[in-house]
């Protein structure tokens, strides 16, 4: 298993430039089942829930091929396959997305259910809601799901989430973008991942209106086409680094990012009394002395992301004064990783939906355990702002969601190194 060991105290200064958006790519790559030809995807972060899920492609039949520069080549026309590999799709979140591509391609799925992170519970309720609302028989296990056509057959119908659910709205737009008639997702979910996947299928010649906003439809076309498409930059790896590099009270230039995408994000660090500079494509970060204390609580975008939760509440734990940070989506998001920063010296008090952060003048290193990709994420600014040596163990989770993590750290002046142990 792999480790990082951090010497943490030295302010991050320097440029970095942020990977692809993980979420866009785990919603985009699947949907390439839906078209007819080649797909060349740019900007395609290689991470390992990507190269999971590229295997579970080519293991379907679909021709895959890396080009240099992040570029993914698919072509997934000879794909015939509707039961993915479980040992495969056990292994991550987004392999759910799956079922609304294969539904949408061949009327039937046969799905193990997904694994992935475990910091809540996360069913698909409303993803089988949406699949039911198109017409489709479900029938669900332990172990997986499985969609047949209903007598009726499928054919676009309107769903009404009961609440916002970023799963849920992908799957249901992946089932219906080649269902006949118009497909209506209220309470949408509004996230950039989600635009850029309907700007994905509109391109290859879909019919997706409203991305965005909290109502998207969709109009069934026949086919879809080949072509060329960029993902969005990640969100939230550049809101890891904009955070990294306020909890070190380092100077930093995060390059390919979209300012207005992390406004949610940069809001708070300016309340917490960094400089913020946007430009056309990058965002500033610069350290003006002690950070102050904030109120936080997270909700769907345009809101402060769950994603950045962990991440946040370290900047917190330096900062003067009482802070408190709300989880309004994952309410137990907070276990795991809040021990492990107590671990390093943070005071942080649960209380329900709320943690309560009293602001130390410093952390130290310790031996701390990623419990998920955010939080292992979090753990590794802890140690990065900390005193002495910090070992996070169980990385894996990290690699997950971060490409080159120790290259860009190190390019900031960060003493990071990965060890391998047997």
């Amino acid at each position: 298993m792999a480790k990082y060991e951090i010497c943490g105290g030295t302010p991050l200064s320097g440029t970095v430039t942020i990977s692809g958006a993980k979420n866009a790519a785990v919603a985009i790559l699947p949907a390439a089942l839906l078209v007819s030809g080649k797909c060349r995807i740019e900007n395609v972060p290689d991470i390992s829930d990507v190269r999971v899920l590229l295997d579970i492609l080519s293991g379907m039949g679909a021709e895959i091929a890396w080009e240099p520069g992040n570029v993914v080549l698919i072509d997934c026309t000879g794909v015939t396959c509707t039961r993915p590999d479980p040992e495969l799709v056990r292994q991550m979140r987004a392999s759910y997305y799956l079922m609304g591509a294969l539904l949408g391609r061949f009327g039937r799925a046969h799905v193990a259910l997904p694994g992935g992170c475990n910091f809540a519970s996360r069913p698909i309720d409303q993803h089988i809601k949406g699949f039911l609302a198109l017409g489709a028989e479900v029938e669900e296990t332990d172990d997986y799901v499985d969609l047949e056509p209903g007598p009726e057959g499928l054919k676009g119908g309107r769903v009404s989430l009961d609440v916002v659910s970023v799963g849920a709205t992908v799957n249901i737009m992946l089932a219906a973008v080649l269902l006949p008639g118009q497909t209506v997702i209220e309470n949408a979910a509004k996230e950039p991942h989600i635009v850029d996947l309907a700007n994905f299928l509109n391109t290859m010649g879909a019919s997706v209106s409203g991305a965005g906003t909290d109502t998207v439809k969709i109009r069934g076309v026949q086919s879809l086409r080949g072509g060329s498409y960029a993902i969005i930059p990640d969100q939230i790896e550049a809101g890891t680094y904009l955070a990294a590099a306020t909890a070190t009270g380092g100077n930093v230039l995060v390059r390919n990012v979209i300012p207005k995408h992390l406004e949610c994000i940069t809001t708070k660090l300016r309340e917490m009394g960094v400089r913020i500079i946007n430009y056309d494509d990058a965002v500033r970060v610069q350290s003006t002395g002690r950070l102050r204390c904030t109120t936080v609580k997270t909700r769907p975008y345009p809101g402060f992301p769950t994603d950045m939760q962990a991440q946040i509440c370290v900047c917190m734990s330096l900062a003067a004064g009482i802070s408190r940070l709300t989880e309004s989506v994952y309410e137990t998001r907070f276990f795991g990783y809040c021990a492990e920063l107590e671990s390093m010296g943070a005071d942080i008090l649960i209380s329900g939906k709320t943690a309560t952060v009293t602001g130390r003048e410093k952390l130290h290193g310790a031996t701390v355990h990623a419990h998920d990709l955010r939080a292992g994420a979090a753990l590794v600014i802890a140690g990065l702002a900390a005193e002495g040596v910090t070992t996070v163990e169980d990385v894996h989770y990290i690699e997950r969601g971060y490409e080159n993590i120790i290259d860009k750290l190190t390019s900031l002046g960060a003493k990071i190194r990965r060890i391998e142990e047997p």
